[in-house]
Parts: structure tokens; sequence; C-alpha cells
């Protein structure tokens, strides 16, 4: 039966081949003495290695003092990573769906409220990641001539890739690339893949260093990908209120893209961006929708959390009550702003 290890061998293989896989070098106990957080001398660390070393998790190379993973070492650290992902993707599933729903239905509560305060007609975004970190990558054989890789990016969006192989790999092969891609891109967004980072990955690599640029080629995409925006709309038939908008053909026009929604996520997807906190304001034909060009479009920025927000948008009449609209989003992004920081 095989030997279970307790908490402090845990964290001491885990430190040592971390610490093999950035450097490449054998490990000593005066490197895990600084390495960890466990406050043990060089000597009951030298005693756990050797442990480890009986149990077959470490191995000595040459006549160096360091210790480097063996194979079983390198499938504990393999399954407790993948363990851990694991078990947080599940944990964070049923919060995610519930947190989603919460977020729809708010949103459109405010696409709602905001169309009924202003007689106007709305439009609400829902949030948008801008900051995309790599969170985990796993590789899987899928035959013989390709390689799927599941990219997971920060807030979650998960990202598959499929990659074609010159040559056939091996499951060690895989391993070894897995544990390569997340000890050195975990946390990582594009512009922190610098050819520092790659070059020390391909040294890691030995021989799969044309394998490891495709796959960062595949991250770079995935990282650089656009989201779909989805939109909540209300009000559109307010439109109808104003004489300079009743026009049949222009108003059918109008109420077709608020219906529609896909103009409106391309508008707002050029609106200025996450780094524009302030109000927009878009006077007839400074509006990118030719539809809208006898109208004013105000929009403003909500913002979640760092790297994430959203768009509210309030359309009207180019002789809309400007004060009251600007005054109105400006209150509701206060109210917004308090509400995320409680969630």
């Amino acid at each position: 039966m095989e030997q279970q290890l307790d908490d402090r061998k845990r964290k001491i293989l885990l430190a040592i081949i971390r610490n093999y896989l950035e450097t490449g070098e054998p490990v000593g106990s005066r490197t895990i003495s600084k390495y960890t957080d466990l406050n043990l001398s060089s000597a009951t660390i030298r005693n756990e290695m050797a442990d480890l070393e009986e149990l077959g998790y470490i191995l000595q190379p040459h006549t160096s003092a360091g210790r480097i993973p063996s194979d079983k070492g390198y499938r504990f650290y393999v399954d407790s990573l993948l363990g851990e992902k694991m078990q947080e993707v599940e944990e964070m599933k049923e919060m995610l769906f519930d947190k989603a729903d919460k977020m729809e239905n708010l949103l459109q509560q405010v696409a709602k409220l905001l169309a009924v305060n202003t007689n106007y007609a709305t439009m609400v975004t829902t949030p948008q990641y801008r900051s995309k970190k790599v969170k985990f990558i796993q590789l899987t054989g899928v035959d013989e001539k390709q390689l799927l890789a599941v990219i997971v990016l920060e807030g979650n969006v998960v990202k598959n890739k499929m990659l074609p192989l010159a040559e056939p790999i091996t499951q060690d092969v895989i391993l070894k690339l897995n544990l390569i891609l997340n000890t050195f891109l975990n946390g990582l967004d594009l512009d922190e893949i610098n050819m520092n980072v790659i070059q020390k990955m391909k040294e890691q690599s030995e021989g799969y260093e044309i394998l490891i640029s495709e796959i960062l080629d595949a991250v770079a995409k995935a990282i650089s990908e656009e989201e779909s925006v989805r939109v909540y709309t209300s009000g559109a038939t307010n439109i109808l209120k104003y004489p300079e908008l009743s026009d049949m053909q222009k108003a059918s026009d109008l109420l077709y893209a608020l219906e529609e929604k896909k103009e409106l996520s391309e508008f707002i997807k050029g609106d200025g961006g996450e780094n524009e906190t302030g109000i927009q304001v878009y006077i007839g034909k400074e509006t990118p929708m030719e539809v809208m060009q006898d109208c004013s479009v105000v929009t403003a920025t909500y913002q979640i959390d760092e790297g994430v927000y959203g768009k509210v948008g309030i359309i009207g009449p180019k002789r809309m009550d400007y004060e009251k609209v600007v005054g109105t989003l400006q209150t509701l992004m206060v109210q917004l702003d308090d509400i995320f920081k409680k969630k």
C-alpha cells in the first residue's frame, strides 16, 4: 500500500519540484529552508529529503548534494496540481452560476429602471474581462497528430485550442510540458510573457522548443480574443414618443437595432474601453451607428473589479434632458459600485 505523505513532506517535495523546474539545478536542504515557510532547520529538511528519496519521490544525481524529482515525484506534483485546480473549478461552478443569474437579473433591472426614470431607450452590457492572466493550462493528447490545449484565464474564461503534432509524443512528454507551462505562465498576462520567460521554458523543454512556441502562440491568441458581449435593452418604444424619431422607416430601423443588438454590441466594444470611466456623450453623427444619427447616446462605465467592466447607455432624441441623464448615470455608477463592493 502506498504510504501517504504528511503535510511537511508534501510541502518539501513540492518546493523541491518547483525550484528544480525554475532553475534546472539539483536542490539542496539550504535552498528549501529559504524557499518554504516551514521554519525548519537544514538538518530536519535533510532527514525529510532522505525519507522522500527512500520513498522514490526524489533522486540524487551523481555526487551532488542536491536532489531532483523522480518520475514518481513529477506524478505526485501533477496530480496535486490537477486535483487542486479541479476542486477549485468544482467549488466555483455553483458560485459562478449563482452569480451569473444574479448579475443577469440585476442588469436587466438596471435597464428597466433607467428606461422608466428617463423615458428613453436604455442598454446595459454584461461585464467584460480585460485583465486576462493565465490561470491554468492542460494539454491532452487527442491522437497521434493532435494535441488539445485547454487554457483557463482569469475570470474562469476557458479556451480550447487544437494543436497539430509533427510527430507523436508520449504521455511523459505531455506531463513534462504541462509542468513547464503551469510553472512559468501561471498568473501572467500577455505583456508579461517576455523573451526571458520563453527562453527559460524552451531550455526546460529539451527538444520540444517548436511545440512550446506553438503552444505559446495558442495562449497569446486565447488572451487576445474578444469575448462576446451580451446587451440588455429596455424602453425601446419610448423613442416613438418623440416626433423627430417617429418616422416609420427610421423608427423601424432603430427598434430593430435595439432588438437585434449585434450593432449595439460592436458600438459598445469601441466605446472608450475599460480605461474610460467617465460619461461619454455622442450627438447625432458622432454616433458610429447609422440608425442612431438622429439620436444622442450617453454612456457610462461600471467596474466590478480591476479589469472587469461593463457599459450602461441611454438613447434618446438630440434634445434629450442631458442634465437629468448625466445625473442619473452618475448616481447609478455610485450605486452599482456599492453593490459590487458588497458582493
